[in-house]
Order: structure tokens, then C-alpha cells, then sequence
């Protein structure tokens, strides 16, 4: 089964509200990101939190593994659903934001994942400006791996990279795929995406959709529209 996960693409918490207030009884997972947080910080989670919604802290840490451990040791300390940190950071970075959480009690303790590769990045990219000559989709594989080894919970990857993780990895390894768009929609800056139903039918647990909706003029109706072909 997957979950929807509405991202708040705003940089103001009366966005934010408004949109809360229109998705409630839909939705009950929002990603709060980097632009949003470095805007508002904490009072943006405390407005999920008073709406009943749980975070998605989208903060994709990358650091000295001392520093990410006491990033995620606050992090994990603030009643969040999940966040993330980024699986290049390096095994030894995963290992110490995992011991953080790990401190955390079990009931309490947010779930833990790693960001593969972007999904604005191709493998045009990865090549000519990162100098990553292996194929995109083996990239993303060895850094899940390493993840899943570090004893992360799960990866955010495109939904290109969905059945092959699933297979590799096994049913219990969490899958979160941002770069979802209806049909018909334009990319924007998503470089690898799927639509809604081919990202679950390929196994994704957690499907994060921003602009799909928060761009949309009837945003409940959009969501229910997405809601409805994952049913």
C-alpha cells in the first residue's frame, strides 16, 4: 500500500495553512523542505503537527558524520515522522545519524532515510558535470545498498529506479519516489518521474507530490483526483 505525501512548496505559513485546511481529511503527511524551513523553521512543523499531519523533513543532511549525528539527534527529538540525509554523505555518516535516532525510543523514533540521486539529475548529468561513469540506475542501486547496510530505513529515488530497488532490496526496504506527475502534466524540472499509479504499481511506499497540486487552482480536487487513481 502506498501513502500520499503532499509537499509544502511555499516559503510563507499562510500557504501552508491554507492549503492544510483544504486537504484535511485527505491528506495526513506533509514534506516540508529546505526553502520552507530556512523561512519559518520549526513553527512550520508546529503547524502540521497542531493540524494532526505528521513531517516529512526534507532536509537531505551531508556532513562529517559528527555533525549529522547531532543534527539528527535534534531532529529526532521533535516528533517527526521522517526525514532524510543524503546516502553519498558516506557509510560512516548513515551509521551516526542512525545511532542518533537509534537513542530515541522505539514508539518515538522517526523513520530514517537516504536520497539516492535527484531526480532532476540524468545520467547526462551525472556524467559530464559529477564524473559518475557507472549507469544511472546502478548508481542509484550502490548508494541504496549502502544505505540499507548502514541500517537506514529506506531511500527516496525516482520512480524509474522503483522496480529495481524493490527487487534488490526486498519488500521491507521503504521506498519514498518524489518526481510524480499526472498525465499529460509538464516535467518542469523533474528529469525522471512517472505518473501516480506507475510508481505504486512498481512499488513504491510513499509517493511525495508538490507542484502537481500546490500549483493547482482546485488543489482538493486534484488530490482526490490522485487519491482516487490509486485506489
Amino acid at each position: 500500500m502506498s501513502s500520499l505525501i503532499v509537499a509544502l512548496d511555499y516559503s510563507d505559513l499562510d500557504s501552508c495553512r491554507k492549503l492544510i485546511k483544504e486537504l484535511k481529511g485527505l491528506v495526513s503527511i506533509y514534506k516540508i523542505g529546505s526553502e520552507l524551513f530556512t523561512a519559518s523553521g520549526w513553527e512550520a512543523v508546529e503547524l502540521v503537527h497542531q493540524s494532526g499531519g505528521k513531517v516529512f523533513l526534507d532536509l537531505k543532511l551531508h556532513d562529517i558524520p559528527t555533525t549529522v549525528a547531532r543534527t539528527a539527534r535534534i531532529i529526532a527529538g521533535r516528533n517527526i515522522f521522517m526525514f532524510n540525509v543524503h546516502a553519498s554523505g558516506g557509510l560512516e555518516m548513515m551509521r551516526e545519524a542512525r545511532k542518533a535516532v537509534d537513542q530515541i525510543p522505539q514508539g518515538a523514533r522517526p523513520l530514517l532515510i537516504a536520497v539516492t540521486i535527484l531526480t532532476s539529475l540524468d545520467e547526462k548529468v551525472l556524467s559530464r558535470d559529477l564524473g559518475i561513469q557507472r549507469p544511472l540506475a546502478d548508481q542509484v542501486l550502490a548508494l541504496a545498498r549502502l544505505s540499507q547496510s548502514a541500517g537506514l530505513d529506506g531511500v527516496v529515488c525516482s520512480p524509474q529506479e522503483v522496480s529495481l530497488l524493490r527487487r534488490e532490496l526486498g519488500a521491507a526496504f521503504l521506498l519514498v519516489t518524489p518526481g510524480i506527475r499526472l498525465p499529460g502534466a509538464e516535467l518542469g524540472d523533474q528529469a525522471r518521474s512517472l505518473t501516480p499509479q506507475e510508481a505504486v504499481a512498481r512499488g513504491a511506499n510513499y509517493l511525495v507530490v508538490g507542484r502537481p497540486i500546490t500549483a493547482n487552482s482546485d488543489p482538493r480536487a486534484r488530490t482526490s483526483e490522485i487519491l482516487q487513481s490509486l485506489a
